[in-house]
């Protein structure tokens, strides 16, 4: 068989036509295009897989008969289309789920998400992030367990996202900046120890949260249908980048790829935790606004609620805000041109205060990065919030539904 769509370890696919033999082959890539979103009906799958109605038909038989997917017994036509009416497919609103799980500088939240990433239970927890990682992740799993015993839902994996670039093969968290986890943290090793000792005997997988926020997102959001897709974003701290090429999502050879945080924008800038002075971390995310706008920084509270509270109007000095705005933005397009000069993505999304900042100066934004490409104006990308709310936590979910959507019928059989 050949799927289009080559596999990545950390789950990337290339959304291409899918041309395979007929029979048990099948079944991962049509569980793919129903979770994507890509065959709504038995017609699409038909095509998509490149296979006869016969074929595509057992297929999604099969498909249902595991607990994955639905498919309607009534063809239906769909608005405005010509032609034979079809099967509608959907995502078994009772199937399994995976445990997801995202640490953050401030907390964890963990979710039970089910096929095409949605989220079936959700539990946050602000916390301070202990210098020993077992105790947070492990707090995390234990949630994430209670939510599995409240809702009886079956596990068939689990995935961890992380505030740090991830070394592979080790799943060691390389230099984790905004926690004070000690560097090479294994944390693969720790998740996978949690959940033996919580009871969820299922497979662990981790990775970075921006990675797999751009994971989700080109899947299930704003990425849909982009070759090579761009992802920034800041949360409660620092910044983070992703690419997805050809579908796949790129993490160099070692896991360690787009560390775009430290792209310097400004020489004099701010001391950076990396040691240099003015990157995109320091310059761009939630503490850089509250401190360009004047305003010291609530330690009780969250960075990114605090920052997206003076988007929102709150604060009596509107003219120091807006002045902030305009030099993160100015920071931010600087930042984003060079990775267009260098990558040459067909979309970039923005995430956290980026995508609040996207929102609150779109031209200027727009500007910036168009002329500071090397194409100038007539080469502008495209430039999208993600869409996705928690998608980093769908992205974990992602890497812990892959071997699922490998080979459905032998993960189900053995789970």
């Amino acid at each position: 068989m050949c799927f289009g769509a080559a596999q990545s370890e950390n789950g990337g696919v290339t959304p291409t036509r899918i041309k395979l033999d007929r029979g048990r082959g099948a079944l991962g890539p049509a569980l793919e295009l129903v979770h994507t979103g890509r065959a709504p009906t038995r017609a699409v799958l038909t095509t998509e897989l490149g296979v006869t109605r016969a074929t595509a038909g057992a297929v999604a038989t099969e498909l249902q008969a595991l607990g994955l997917i639905t498919v309607d017994p009534r063809p239906h036509a769909a608005s405005g289309a010509q032609g034979r009416p079809s099967h509608r497919l959907d995502i078994a609103p009772d199937g399994p789920v995976v445990l997801a799980v995202q640490v953050h500088a401030d907390g964890y939240r963990v979710a039970l998400v089910g096929l095409g990433g949605r989220i079936v239970a959700t539990a946050p927890a602000c916390m301070t992030v202990d210098a020993d990682p077992a105790r947070i992740i492990g707090d995390a799993v234990t949630a994430g367990a209670e939510l599995l015993h409240a809702t009886g839902r079956r596990c068939l994996g689990a995935g961890l996202a992380v505030p740090s670039a991830v070394a592979e093969p080790e799943g060691t968290a390389l230099n984790p900046l905004h926690v004070a986890w000690p560097a090479g943290a294994r944390v693969h090793d720790i998740f996978r120890d949690c959940l033996t000792e919580a009871g969820i005997g299922v497979p662990g997988r981790c990775g970075n949260d921006v990675n797999l926020a751009a994971l989700a997102e080109h899947r299930h959001g704003a990425g849909q249908g982009a070759q090579h897709l761009l992802c920034v974003a800041t949360g409660h701290r620092g910044v983070g980048g992703a690419l997805v090429l050809d579908g796949r999502l790129h993490t160099g050879s070692a896991g360690l790829a787009l560390e775009v945080g430290h792209l310097i924008v400004d020489p004099a800038g701010r001391a950076c935790h990396c040691g240099a002075r003015g990157c995109l971390d320091v310059e761009t995310d939630p503490l850089a606004l509250l401190e360009t706008a004047g305003v010291t920084p609530d330690p009780a509270r969250s960075p990114l609620d605090q920052a997206r509270a003076l988007l929102a109007g709150d604060h009596p000095e509107a003219a120091a805000v807006a002045d902030a705005v305009a030099q993160l933005v100015d920071r931010l397009g600087q930042g984003l041109a060079a990775m267009v000069n260098v990558l040459n993505p067909d979309r970039i999304i923005l995430g956290g205060l980026h995508q609040s900042l996207l929102a609150a100066a779109p031209d200027r934004l727009r500007s910036v990065v168009a002329d500071r490409s090397l194409w100038g104006r007539s080469g502008s990308v495209p430039i999208l919030p993600c869409s996705l709310g928690h998608n980093s936590l769908v992205g974990a979910a992602e890497l812990a539904w892959q071997p699922v959507l490998d080979d459905p019928a032998t993960v189900l059989a053995g789970g």
